[in-house]
């Protein structure tokens, strides 16, 4: 029984295998309609890659995702910084009038 399973996982594994080394596209739309009238429409598009055929793909948005870079801190301080710098103009425009 032990081989058996050995030759499913090899098995499965060669499927994962090929599909991150090949890449695979799932697209898909749901449309919520009532009466004829369309009420939502969602749209499903989902890329399973390895990384490094995602890089090969052009695709790289976890360069910018401050939640996995770590930069959460500065955008933080770049938020306030801009916050403070709106209010500050919203004030001037108000003494002016």
């Amino acid at each position: 029984m032990t081989l058996q399973h050995s030759v499913a996982g090899s098995g499965l594994a060669d499927i994962l295998e090929r599909i991150l080394d090949k890449g695979i596209v799932v697209a898909g739309d749901i449309s919520v309609s009532l009466v004829g009238v369309e009420l939502l429409t969602i749209r499903l598009r989902l890329v399973i890659a390895s990384v490094d055929r995602a890089l090969e793909m052009g695709i790289r948005w976890w360069e910018a995702d401050a939640g996995l870079t770590g930069k959460t801190d500065s955008l933080q301080a770049e938020n306030v910084a801009l916050m403070q710098r709106v209010a500050a103009l919203e004030q001037a425009l108000e003494i002016r009038r």
